[in-house]
């Protein structure tokens, strides 16, 4: 229970300390937006989610961030158990990456800030002319550098295992034509939505599988895109991350 109130406490502290930076970043925004970029991204990695990443008290593994290419921007895919997926994840970032969330974060003061300059990108599941924008808005960004990461499943895991992962995503990739790189992700489920609203120190592993290019694909990989991932994923969590954990 410290735990979450020690991260808990941070992130309320951080989103109201960083109310002025929000400020100034906005005006670097209106004449130079790689620069908002990148203090953003460095303010969020390293002054807001490494912070909490250690407060949780994760022993993170991490395996393949070699089969990230650097020259690129890249669509990140992975399964979505915990709220620490996003968290820890963006801790492993080395370029600008906005994630796909659920509109309802618009909602929250200040941190809504921070995902907008992150690049994150609200979508509403329900309304598909609104989830085309989400997608050509993340094409455009994929095209501009920024990578993105996004959960296809649509929301958390309750069980862990996985719910089909949903075939628009991929078009973000499909019309970008930037690789997709799967993420199998382990035991984040175990930190802290098993047992709400405790988090117990676990280790997780964070598996960055090889990059995935739609033009090469042929046959049903082809035409179910978001099938072919989700069992690259299945796979590697079966095969690699779960012997790591037992």
């Amino acid at each position: 229970m410290i735990r979450f109130i020690a991260s808990a406490l941070y992130l309320l502290l951080y989103l109201i300390i960083t109310l002025p930076l929000e400020l100034v970043l906005f005006i670097i925004g209106k004449f130079n937006m790689p620069l908002r970029d990148k203090i953003s991204m460095a303010c969020v990695k390293y002054g807001g989610f490494m912070v909490v990443r250690k407060l949780s008290g994760a022993n993170v593994i991490v395996n393949g961030l070699d089969n990230i290419p650097s020259d690129t921007a890249c669509l990140f895919v992975g399964n979505h158990n915990s709220f620490f997926d996003v968290i820890i994840s963006y801790t492993l970032m080395n370029r600008p990456t906005g994630f796909v969330a659920k509109k309802e974060f618009r909602k929250y003061p200040s941190l809504n800030v921070w995902m907008h300059f992150i690049r994150c990108l609200f979508i509403d599941r329900k309304d598909v002319k609104q989830g085309m924008k989400t997608i050509l808005k993340a094409v455009e960004y994929l095209k501009s550098g920024i990578s993105i990461f996004v959960f296809p499943e649509g929301t958390r895991s309750k069980t862990g295992e996985m719910l089909p992962f949903k075939e628009g995503s991929m078009k973000m990739a499909e019309r970008s034509g930037c690789p997709i790189i799967p993420v199998a992700i382990s035991n984040t489920g175990v930190m802290f939505e098993n047992h709400f609203p405790r988090i117990t120190k676990e280790t997780v592993v964070f598996t960055f599988c090889e990059p995935i290019y739609t033009k090469n694909l042929e046959g049903e990989n082809k035409k179910h895109v978001g099938q072919y991932v989700q069992n690259i994923i299945r796979d590697t969590m079966e095969n690699v991350n779960k012997p790591l954990i037992s």
